[in-house]
């Protein structure tokens, strides 16, 4: 009776991972970059990621009606992925309502993780962008204070890079690249999001198809209609790179497996359309930034470019003209 044949649909693929084992790597690929967010600033960093964590993780237990609050991990990775969108030290009720609003509106009522067509912590940052933009919009931000884990970051502020020419001349290419810069949690150190990113790769979790049309659509956009307002068409376009969103939208928010094109073809034109839409926000639109809404919206056309670039069935029957 143990060798019973069992009967169900293919394709039969075993593979030891699991939604949690995946959910788990990805929350090992955050860590760096939220480390680096508490060390640059401080303590206060810390809270907003553990109100946005445990309150997500605790919405979908009420939401499943589960015990176990962390369960397959998506939550506390939607949690995560949140608060690096946020400011160092928004509003606690801002957070909880954020989060909130993104595994409710922007994962179960599609009927939970596989079937959510947005990706939750977007939908979350969209809404209270939409909302109460001013605390992630507003020209005013925490300055970074490397180490000091128990200053207050409210006491100085500054703008970010993408708040105007001004701003943006007023940092190095060294400095966005290490992260000693104002900005959201997520999106200050390029070099921290990177060695998270490697990690994924590593375990086979990302497509490089997809941030490659990213970053790549943003520089050369950068470049040529940037004005090379940062010492040279070349340095502008690296400065469109490494500046606000993009490194952490094009690795860990793009390169969702959920909300993403499952063809080769189909991952690079998500990737560029992002990239696309990304800039023309930027360089166009009354947004400094782009990310969430370009992400957003090719989220919403995946399942036209899945069909258009799904390959033909082998052995197919092709009609004649």
């Amino acid at each position: 009776m143990d060798n019973k044949m069992v009967v169900s649909s293919s394709p039969h693929i075993r593979s030891l991972e699991s939604v949690q084992s995946v959910m788990i790597d990805v929350l090992i690929a955050l860590f760096p970059a939220a480390l680096m967010a508490v060390l640059l600033f401080g303590y206060k960093a810390l809270i907003t990621m553990i109100i946005s964590v445990v309150t997500a993780m605790l919405v979908e237990a009420l939401w499943l009606r589960k015990r176990d609050i962390f369960s397959d991990g998506s939550a506390a990775v939607t949690g995560l992925l949140f608060a690096m969108v946020l400011p160092p030290a928004p509003p606690w009720w801002l957070v909880v309502v954020g989060v909130a609003s993104a595994i409710i509106i922007g994962k179960q009522v599609f009927g939970g993780i596989g079937y959510n067509i947005f990706n939750p912590a977007l939908v979350g940052r969209a809404v209270v962008v939409m909302s109460w933009g001013g605390y992630l919009v507003g020209r005013v931000w925490s300055q970074p204070q490397p180490f000091a884990l128990t200053a207050d970051i409210s006491a100085i502020t500054t703008a970010t890079p993408l708040g105007g020419q001004e701003e943006a001349l007023a940092v190095s290419l060294t400095n966005l690249f290490i992260g000693n810069v104002a900005g959201c949690l997520g999106e200050t150190s390029t070099l921290a999001l990177l060695l998270g990113a490697a990690w994924l790769y590593y375990k086979g979790h990302i497509d490089l198809r997809i941030p490659g049309g990213f970053i790549g659509v943003v520089f050369i956009m950068g470049a040529i209609f940037g004005g090379g307002f940062y010492g040279g068409a070349l340095t502008t376009g690296l400065f469109h790179v490494l500046a606000g969103g993009v490194m952490l939208g094009a690795l860990f928010m793009a390169t969702d497996m959920v909300t993403t094109p499952v063809t080769a073809k189909g991952k690079l034109i998500f990737g560029i359309g992002c990239g696309i839409i990304t800039m023309m926000i930027r360089l166009w639109g009354t947004l400094p930034e782009g990310v969430t809404f370009a992400i957003l919206l090719m989220n919403a056309v995946t399942p036209i470019i899945d069909n258009f670039t799904v390959p033909q069935q082998f052995g197919g029957v092709k009609k004649s003209a």
